[in-house]
């Protein structure tokens, strides 16, 4: 992976210290996209900041993103000129924002956009995501185009699921960044 940067993509309020793409940030350098607004997101807000970010380097670039940054990444493939930056995505614990009881902050993240991602993804699930259904994260990855990786009953994939370093999502992304 050394000619790819890995782009983190957090979701809704930002991912804490002991979330593992914070820890991949520490460990592998990875470079985290911030956004303005962690607490009231705005989708064209968060995908004109991805697209400042792939511009802002030529290096071709691997997507790692989690919960609402997994929804970002799908609507900014959908309205970018710049998808043939990306190599690939790792999409982590995909929300559903269409259920009625997702918070007032994330209202305009509906309708989900579901259209093909034009570079390789996998889409990894846990089986007791209180954000989504198993069934909705199956149809996202089919949706997107995107390999399903079932992860066990992990909750939301996150700081409070005891991941660690989560050697295991690191080499979902390595096997994203091999040759074809």
């Amino acid at each position: 992976m050394h000619d790819t940067r890995v782009l983190l993509l957090p979701g809704w309020q930002n991912s804490g210290p002991d979330h593992w793409q914070s820890r991949w940030q520490a460990l592998h350098g990875d470079h985290r996209v911030e956004q303005d607004d962690w607490h009231w997101p705005r989708r064209g807000d968060w995908i004109s900041r991805l697209d400042e970010e792939l511009l802002a380097d030529p290096r071709p670039a691997l997507l790692v993103a989690h919960s609402l940054g997994c929804q970002a990444v799908a609507a900014w493939a959908a309205h970018s000129r710049h998808t043939s930056r990306v190599r690939g995505a790792l999409l982590v614990a995909a929300p559903d924002t269409e259920r009625a009881d997702m918070p007032p902050q994330l209202h305009n993240w509906r309708p989900m956009v579901r259209a093909r991602l034009p570079f390789a993804a996998t889409l990894v699930a846990s089986s007791d995501d209180p954000y989504c259904a198993l069934d909705r994260s199956t149809g996202l990855a089919a949706d997107w185009g995107a390999a399903l990786v079932l992860a066990g009953a992990c909750g939301h994939l996150n700081g409070d699921s005891g991941l660690g370093d989560w050697a295991e999502g690191r080499a979902l992304l390595e096997a994203l960044a091999a040759p074809a």
